[in-house]
Order: structure tokens, then sequence, then C-alpha cells
């Protein structure tokens, strides 16, 4: 079967794609799809980025107030924030010479609670 573009509708087990997913076949999404999700899991497997997305969670943060909150140092704190950056579950933005972090979009704070959800079933 050619690949084909779901625009907007459900694309594997019912899920809306948002016109983004490209799938193989009816249950199957493209090999690239599946790369990046993989990439995207991936993130979540360190225990310090997890620390700062819940430190986020609450309200958007300097690099001092993660590390304070986080217990980590402000260089652990910084180099995981760039990883974090890169994979788009963080933004940030300029106040005055402060640089103040927050979590990207909902689906982040949905990512964490429902990851949450599942292990303490």
């Amino acid at each position: 079967m050619e690949d084909e573009t779901r625009e907007g509708g459900p694309c594997t087990d019912g899920a809306d794609c948002d016109g983004a997913c490209v799938c193989a076949d009816e249950n199957m999404p493209d090999e690239e799809l599946l790369y990046d999700l993989a990439d995207l899991f991936r993130v979540f497997s360190d225990t310090t980025r997890i620390k700062i997305l819940y430190a986020l969670m609450a309200d958007e943060m300097a690099v001092g107030d993660i590390a304070e909150a986080t217990g980590s140092s402000q260089s652990a704190v910084s180099h995981q924030l760039r990883t974090l950056k890169q994979a788009h579950l963080v933004k940030f933005r300029r106040d005055g010479r402060s640089i103040l972090y927050s979590l990207a979009d909902d689906h982040v704070y949905t990512m964490l609670n429902q990851g949450m959800s599942h292990i303490c079933e």
C-alpha cells in the first residue's frame, strides 16, 4: 500500500494526527515518524531532565531557580536545558538580563501526567 497522509483525522488506533502523520499502512506510522517518536521518548530517559520538567510545570524559572528546585548544579541544568530545547519540550524568553524557561506547551504537561499515572497504577 502506498504511503498516505491523514489530514487531521485518525491515523493509527484512532489518534488524531492534525495532518502531520504519514502512515505506511492502516496500522503503522511512517518509519521516520517512529524514529522521531523514539528520539522524543529518549529525552525522557534522564532523571535530571524529568526533574527540570516537573519544576517548570509550576511556573517559568531561571537556571539558578531550577538548579535549586532540582538539587542540581547550574551547569548540569544548563546542559539538560539544551537537550530539552532541542526536543522542543521547553521554551525560553529574556527578561532583562535573565532568561526564563517554561514548558513548551500543554502536550509536555500531559505527557508527564500520563506517564506518572501509568506508573502509579
